[in-house]
């Protein structure tokens, strides 16, 4: 593997989703987890790199440094953890700069759009935000390549997005002119947060859809009370649907 090879371009990506059985096994030695793919495919091509003297690994991962945002809780909940991974991915590149450069591409919402318009690329270095924004899979397939030609794109975490027309670049190139290796510390312990994030956001969603269930079980019951001219309903069936909710909950909290 990477036998004279100068670079790598690592655009692999886990599509697994949770399953029931996740509740009573552990499912990250399944090939397909997220951490296989996001997290040991990255070490086995730096492994590789090491072993054929290849010089760069291109990465393409996402926005993985905000545990408690609403995507990065329903990605993680519902995708295996892929955000937080893809996360412990970039920490093993960075802590082997020193044998294999990196450049880390973090791009927005990638998709078969069409070309894109004119005069509106833009990228941000040092892992620093942009605003959220579609890009399609051909932009950032031409970011991927040209970061090889680009020295000063070694060692960078580079986000990358679409601005509207006139507000960008026409291309990359003027933009990586101006780029820089990575210069803050990355943090190394966001998978705790990770965690935490999805199974908060799993309970605050259990109880929000007990609390649903609950009202529209308390409507139903007044409106069928007046077509059938006051009858009473049994209040019991509301205590199902609130321990349904709650149960929903707890569920995807202890399948993290």
């Amino acid at each position: 593997l990477l036998e004279g090879c100068s670079a790598c371009l690592a655009l692999h990506g886990a599509r697994r989703t949770r399953k029931l059985s996740d509740l009573w096994r552990d499912p990250s030695n399944e090939p397909t987890h997220s951490k296989q793919v996001n997290y040991q495919g990255v070490a086995n091509l730096i492994d590789a790199a090491r072993a054929r003297g290849c010089k760069r690994i291109v990465r393409i991962t996402g926005k993985g440094e905000t545990p408690f945002s609403l995507p990065s809780i329903l990605i993680n909940g519902l995708g295996s953890m892929a955000k937080a991974w893809n996360y412990e991915g970039e920490t093993l590149l960075r802590a082997a700069k020193e044998e294999v450069e990196y450049t880390i591409i973090r791009p927005g919402v990638m998709g078969q759009t069409d070309a894109v318009e004119p005069a509106s690329l833009a990228l941000a270095d040092d892992g620093q935000d942009l605003k959220v924004s579609a890009i399609p899979h051909a932009a950032v397939a031409d970011l991927c390549i040209d970061s090889l030609d680009a020295p000063q794109a070694a060692r960078a975490t580079l986000t990358a997005m679409t601005v509207p027309s006139g507000q960008g670049a026409q291309s990359w190139a003027p933009l990586l002119e101006s780029v820089a290796p990575d210069r803050r510390a990355f943090r190394t312990d966001l998978m705790q947060a990770h965690t935490r994030a999805v199974r908060v956001g799993a309970l605050v969603g259990g109880g929000m859809l007990a609390l649903a269930t609950l009202a529209f079980g308390l409507l139903a019951k007044v409106l069928l009370a007046k077509v059938v001219g006051g009858v009473r309903l049994a209040s019991t069936v509301e205590t199902p649907r609130l321990a349904l909710g709650l149960l929903v909950g707890l569920f995807i909290a202890r399948m993290v």
